[in-house]
């Protein structure tokens, strides 16, 4: 399981961070948080509201609205506490690197296991097939047996389809990212079973 994207006290120094590059609106902060972890990390209103109003008691930041909108602005203050914290911003960063990195690789792993139980599935049905006794010779018995291996198959592909699908739309629904480069990679690899499995097929 992934730590936590933001340990105890980094999200009051990350805002802080965020505000220091511009005036934020409070949706606008929240993007920010959820663009910036790769979508590991989607706060609520009730997390973000209450950490800028402590920033604000504190004189680190302000707030001034804008239409129907509140606008955050950071103070001398708050630049100052960025700039003296400065290393464990850089530490912030890294541990968001890591962060988004291991939800990918959770992803990934996921997809290779599921993908390697359906590899040894068909894999282990062709052999059947090839190594199983001369059945008799009604006309009917090699397409039963086809279609008792077709109907396996199926419900190995079914298996597999319904376990990823299940497994990726629990992690994003929870904010957990899918990287481009991670679907890329299982496109390529479903791409290459399925190729396998017909060379395999037509011997």
């Amino acid at each position: 399981m992934a730590p936590p994207v933001f340990s105890h006290g980094d999200l009051r120094l990350y805002l802080l961070n965020l505000l220091d590059e511009g005036p934020r609106h409070g949706y606008d902060i929240m993007q920010a948080l959820s663009d910036r972890t790769g979508g590991t990390y989607t706060p609520s209103a009730g997390t973000v509201y209450p950490r800028l109003a402590k920033l604000e008691e504190e004189g680190l930041v302000t707030k001034s609205v804008d239409g129907r909108k509140t606008v955050y602005e950071i103070t001398d203050a708050g630049r100052a506490e960025v700039g003296a914290r400065a290393g464990e911003l850089e530490g912030i960063e890294a541990n968001l690197a890591d962060s988004v990195r291991l939800i990918a690789d959770e992803v990934r792993g996921s997809v290779r296991e599921a993908m390697k139980s359906l590899r040894a599935d068909l894999a282990a049905a062709s052999r059947e097939e090839r190594e199983s006794p001369a059945a008799p010779r009604g006309p009917e018995d090699p397409k039963m047996r086809s279609r008792e291996q077709l109907h396996r198959a199926d419900a190995a592909v079914n298996e597999f389809r319904a376990r990823v699908r299940t497994d990726l739309r629990t992690h994003v629904a929870k904010g957990g990212a899918l990287p481009t480069e991670t679907v890329d990679r299982f496109v390529a690899d479903l791409e290459r079973l399925a190729d396998d499995v017909i060379r395999s097929v037509k011997g």
